[in-house]
């Protein structure tokens, strides 16, 4: 399955008037740890790190986009806050792709950083979204998994696992390719395609 580590530009031309508050604010670290979609807009636990945070919630008095929020809690170095404000557009983009992202997301300075799981065709059509939304992104990275167990046939798998019980791949071999070939009823060289297959 796909992995996409991406950042996306969230800034004046966005309804997200966090990143607004993240560009203000740049020393600070701004983490979504959950968020929900709400008849109101979309519903964000976000933990900011910042010894300013008095400053910081008086943010989210002075707001307008905001429509409500929460101090859940708060200390020298962090403050906790539920809100509710409207739906990004980087947001609906996602919702539209059923690209869901992986928690926490971290927005620093107008940049939201987030990772997708998803298809390849997810993706794509994630990225094309936020082309139409004219939302700057750049992707950080890609990576593909497998599942190992779809690298292997069944009587791969049954081979390599007797290999590995009588000691084939151990040093000093404590059988040899002859033998299990014998035990399969294979030939020796379709004996050695499966010890060496993944």
């Amino acid at each position: 399955m796909p992995r996409v580590r991406l950042k996306t530009k969230i800034g004046a031309d966005d309804d997200n008037w966090l990143a607004g508050v993240s560009t203000d604010f740049s020393d600070a670290g701004f983490k979504i740890l959950a968020s929900t979609p709400t008849d109101d807009g979309v519903l964000e636990i976000v933990e900011v790190t910042t010894p300013d945070r008095d400053t910081i919630v008086r943010r989210f008095d002075d707001a307008p986009e905001v429509h409500s929020y929460e101090v859940l809690h708060s200390d020298e170095e962090m403050v906790l806050i539920q809100l509710v404000f409207p739906m990004p557009s980087s947001y609906e983009a996602r919702r539209a792709t059923g690209n869901l992202p992986q928690f926490p997301l971290i927005i620093r300075d107008g940049w939201l950083s987030s990772e997708l799981i998803g298809s390849q065709e997810q993706l794509s059509e994630f990225t094309t979204e936020l082309a139409a939304a004219d939302i700057p992104y750049e992707i950080m990275s890609f990576t593909q998994s497998y599942e190992a167990s779809g690298l292997l046939t069944e009587r791969q798998r049954e081979f390599i696992t007797e290999a590995v019980e009588r000691g084939y791949y151990d040093s000093p071999r404590d059988c040899t390719l002859i033998e299990l070939a014998e035990t399969f009823g294979v030939n020796q060289s379709a004996a050695k395609w499966h010890s060496t297959s993944g």
